[in-house]
């Protein structure tokens, strides 16, 4: 055993220096050495490896002064040589052992964008300036994997439950479109959205999961904690890092997805993802978990940026305004009705409270109130002043009139 667990910490550290030394940028610039000027540049505009978005056949003819059909050749031209270079292998060795061990450990099946991340966070995360890197690293990873190591691994693109993704070569996906199938039925079964924790308990209790175990016995060595790092909720990254292959699934599924709040449902569902102001004004809420100002609300979805629509002050209050789930419980502040807040005046809020028939002393209405309302003190008092609704008994007790 002791021997074993020696020979598991020196393929766990050999595994660590191969994603250490993986730098997208270095590899494809040592590669370019083989290449002409011109086809350098082709290359480098059509796969964004300036850092820039992709150019187009044509727009790269224009800067070249040649047409659309011969920057093509001399792409397809400089892509060949690359193929063809003797020490190819020898370049891309390190990488795609890195993608086989991602591959593996994410239980035989990676989403494509996915991959990309996970292979960015490794090649861009030891440069200090990583914010500025990040797309130029994506770029340069893409190319590689499409243009270079595109007969290494086999893409998956017409699965019914799986979006663009890669697996390794011979390997079947059969058990694991099963779950896919079986996980997203359970989940419209419940009708409720799942934090990562709750839906991995879930999938692990399915039928196909319990049939399967032995093809998820899987050893865990590559950390993805740095890919899991959100600033709008906290992943669980221990619980991830072990369950790799059910964390996989989830972003390859084309059902399942992911809120901006770490919440996983059908992609269809509005708290998945929100199709209306209204839908974001929910949401934001409903993640807040207390009062928020209407114009904090407008903010925080701009700041969340579900999409490119931009938010505006006026038009969240209109719609907190108009919409009966939702309660002014102080000047420009809002809470949802389902946490228990009643709707109304601050008369009305007294008045329902001493529906009971229990006359309460003057302090006891206060403290009651307030947990339902953002007011002064004053507000409160004044309110127990209407005579019509209120009244005192002889102990100076407060009950409605005519109780």
């Amino acid at each position: 055993m002791e021997n074993k667990s020696i020979l598991d910490q020196i393929i766990s550290n050999h595994k660590a220096e191969e994603v250490a030394k993986l730098d997208a940028v270095e590899t494809i610039s040592s590669l370019f050495n083989h290449l002409n000027d011109r086809e350098k540049d082709v290359i480098s505009r059509r796969f964004g490896l300036y850092g820039k978005n992709k150019e187009t056949l044509e727009e790269i003819g224009l800067a070249h002064k040649l047409t659309r059909e011969r920057i093509r050749q001399i792409e397809n031209t400089g892509i060949k040589k690359l193929r063809q270079l003797e020490g190819l292998e020898e370049h891309l060795v390190n990488l795609k052992n890195v993608i086989n061990q991602l591959i593996e450990e994410h239980g035989g099946i990676i989403e494509r964008e996915y991959l990309l991340n996970n292979l960015v966070n490794f090649s861009a995360g030891h440069v200090r300036a990583k914010e500025e890197t990040e797309k130029i690293h994506k770029n340069h990873l893409d190319f590689l994997v499409s243009k270079l190591l595109h007969e290494e691994f086999e893409e998956v693109g017409n699965s019914k439950n799986f979006k663009n993704s890669f697996k390794l070569k011979y390997q079947t996906l059969d058990h694991l479109e099963e779950l896919a199938e079986q996980l997203v039925a359970k989940i419209k079964e419940i009708k409720k959205t799942l934090k990562t924790d709750e839906i991995i308990a879930i999938a692990k209790e399915l039928e196909s999961y319990q049939k399967n175990k032995d093809k998820y016995e899987i050893n865990h060595t590559i950390d993805i904690s740095d890919i899991l790092k959100n600033e709008i909720f906290e992943e669980n990254m221990e619980l991830v890092n072990l369950n790799k292959h059910l964390y996989s699934l989830l972003q390859a599924s084309k059902v399942i997805e992911q809120n901006k709040f770490g919440y996983w449902g059908a992609i269809d569902w509005r708290e998945i993802k929100p199709k209306t102001i209204n839908d974001k004004i929910y949401l934001i809420l409903n993640s807040h978990g207390k009062p928020m100002h209407f114009a904090e609300i407008a903010n925080k979805i701009n700041e969340i940026g579900f999409d490119e629509k931009q938010a505006n002050a006026a038009t969240v209050h209109n719609e907190l305004i108009l919409d009966d789930k939702y309660v002014l419980v102080g000047r420009g502040l809002y809470c949802l009705k389902e946490w228990g807040y009643k709707t109304g005046t601050v008369s009305d809020i007294i008045q329902n409270i001493l529906k009971s028939g229990e006359a309460l002393t003057r302090d006891e209405i206060l403290e009651k109130v307030l947990e339902q309302r953002f007011v002064k003190k004053a507000t409160v008092i004044l309110a127990l002043m209407e005579k019509n609704k209120f009244e005192k008994d002889e102990s100076g007790k407060y009950k409605l009139k005519n109780q």
